[in-house]
């Protein structure tokens, strides 16, 4: 059976941000850690060994699979900071006016937080919360 990679951990976020070995990196880290808190209003957790997640829903698909996963979050990785965010059609109107970014299938990608535009963030952060919460409603 398979099984899910990306849990709910234990581990401290702050301790994982000071981890990070790019000081301006974990700079951005911090700057994103409090307006993903302020936005959402969810506490920061730890979801697998590296993303910052926030809120939480449980999905299950078509095919039977099912699993919880954060509203949001991000992850300073070493190439470039993962943001991750809904992937719809409103999402993709937001990031035309969003900055300097790349796109994969379930994230943004960024270089540095001081190339996007932080009022963008915050609306696509609002609106992935609201998207998922009603894609998959609480019962």
């Amino acid at each position: 059976m398979y099984e899910l990679k990306t849990k709910e951990t234990d581990r401290d976020v702050l301790e994982f941000i000071e981890e990070v070995e790019n000081a301006k990196k974990r700079q951005d880290a911090y700057r994103l850690l409090d307006l993903f808190t302020e936005v959402t209003g969810y506490p920061a957790k730890m979801w697998g060994p590296s993303i910052i997640g926030f809120g939480r829903y449980h999905y299950k698909y078509a095919s039977g699979h099912e699993g919880d996963a954060p509203l949001v979050g991000f992850s300073p990785r070493k190439a470039k900071i993962s943001l991750y965010l809904a992937g719809d059609p409103k999402t993709d109107e937001l990031l035309k006016d969003f900055g300097k970014h790349t796109r994969g299938k379930a994230c943004v990608y960024i270089n540095k937080v001081d190339d996007i535009d932080l009022s963008v963030l915050q609306e696509l952060i609002r609106h992935t919360v609201a998207f998922l919460q009603e894609q998959y409603p609480k019962h």
